[in-house]
């Protein structure tokens, strides 16, 4: 099969899973039953969405300098379940740090969508998850089902104690030298410690139960009288497992002080009006550039606004797949991304015209024109990755959104550039020879 037949078929191809790939996205937002991409809608950030925002200072100061990245991510997990337990949709919460007169500060922000009450979003946060250590009950209730099935009450397997996390000095890990394997070590204050000797001797060879906001986290079997309030809860830990296990008993009081130090309230109507003037922004722009594409570009032009388009489609896609966070500083980073994949293009084509100028024909002038236009696309999209990196690095959470959706355009829009629309045009210098093809060709484009 010759190349230029496989070009158009490889074209056609590409045209149409775009097509139906930006049938998919469009549907999906209203498709009933659920489609594939309609079971992964956008996520929209607070400022679409309407909620709260609180933001907290942390207080390090009794906290060691080796353990204040553990604490703060306790302090995290710690609040994301207590959000979680009130059942919030897609909260947000974030440990975040800034320099203030030379001194580093430890901040937690949270966000809270669909929740407009501040003083309820304060109180949902400000409550201390309970930890407790529940003993092996001697008489639990089973239920006997119609096929003889017994079936025990979880609720009654275990019986509250007098020993909660009140008394939990601190929790770590530890190696066992032997074996290699992690464990947690758990360490009481004197009062929690006479508790913790009375409660496992009381109960050797039985489970006791170790309950987080009613949950049970771990239950180890009792394998003799402890004493000195230190213990350790040996499993099949991985050092990720035990590590997130300490993370919750020291969580049993909030295992670093914060403070309320600002919150925001963001409407529903807000939010709606974000949407859609990010909207208008994004469709307005496309259509002025489409327009000066096609009038300056022809044929070319229009090769480029069916690259774009297809562009649109795949971050669009990628948006509800990741999934990102759309928020309106995130739209402004997704409209900046389709201006540099536009970018991309005119380079190509004014490289494309400089070379025809010279009287080569167009497969010859396609050809040097990208290789001349590639140099300069690849280092200014590297530019701009690496500052998208570095924005979603050191940056706030709002400057997160706007880095993450214009990395993900910008290496899109490479490969937009340099694959689609250098495909496309690929197929077009058999046109060359027909009238309608110089008129289309004109425009600078000739020889």
């Amino acid at each position: 099969m010759p190349t230029m037949m496989k070009r158009r078929i490889w074209a056609l191809i590409v045209l149409v899973l775009g097509i139906g790939l930006g049938f998919a996205v469009v549907r999906s937002e209203m498709a009933n039953p659920p489609t594939f991409l309609a079971r992964h809608p956008f996520h929209l950030g607070l400022d679409l969405s309407g909620g709260s925002h609180l933001l907290y200072k942390a207080d390090i100061t009794t906290i060691p300098a080796g353990t204040i990245s553990e604490s703060m991510d306790a302090l995290r997990d710690v609040i994301e379940r207590r959000v979680n337990a009130f059942g919030v949709g897609e909260p947000v919460v974030n440990v975040e740090t800034s320099t203030l007169l030379g001194e580093k500060e430890y901040r937690l922000s949270v966000e809270l969508p669909g929740i407009t009450d501040i003083d309820q979003a304060v109180q949902m946060i400000g409550q201390t998850p309970y930890l407790e250590f529940r003993t092996q009950s001697d008489d639990p209730i089973t239920t006997v089902a119609e096929d003889g099935t017994i079936s025990l009450d979880a609720e009654s397997a275990f019986v509250p104690s007098d020993l909660t996390g009140k008394y939990l000095k601190r929790a770590q890990v530890l190696f066992n030298p032997t074996t290699g394997k992690p464990e947690v070590s758990i360490e009481f204050n004197q009062e929690g410690a006479q508790l913790f000797e009375k409660i496992t001797k009381d109960n050797i060879g039985k489970v006791i139960a170790i309950y987080l906001d009613g949950s049970v986290i771990s239950a180890p079997v009792v394998q003799a009288a402890i004493t000195g309030g230190t213990a350790q809860i040996t499993g099949v830990f991985t050092p990720a497992e035990a590590k997130q296990l300490v993370g919750r008993l020291n969580s049993g009081a909030l295992p670093v002080p914060i403070s309320l130090i600002s919150t925001q309230t963001v409407g529903a109507t807000l939010g709606t009006d974000a949407i859609v003037a990010g909207m208008h922004a994004a469709v307005i722009g496309f259509l002025i550039i489409g327009l000066f594409l096609l009038l300056w570009y022809r044929l070319p032009g229009l090769v480029a606004v069916v690259a774009l388009s297809l562009y649109v489609v795949m971050v669009l896609a990628l948006y509800k797949l990741i999934p990102v966070t759309l928020t309106a500083a995130g739209i402004a980073g997704f409209i900046i991304s389709i201006g540099i994949a536009v970018d991309a293009n005119i380079l190509i084509f004014e490289r494309f015209r400089e070379e025809r100028a010279t009287g080569k024909s167009i497969a010859e002038a396609l050809s040097a024109g990208f290789d001349r236009a590639w140099l300069s696309i690849r280092d200014a999209n590297i530019a701009s990755i690496l500052i998208a990196v570095i924005l979603f690095w050191f940056g706030s959470s709002l400057i997160k959104g706007f880095a993450l959706t214009l990395g993900i355009g910008v290496i899109i829009s490479l490969i937009s550039a340099i694959g689609i629309t250098k495909l496309f045009l690929s197929v077009l210098p058999k046109m060359e020879t027909s009238r309608f093809g110089r008129f289309l060709f004109s425009s600078g484009f000739h020889k």
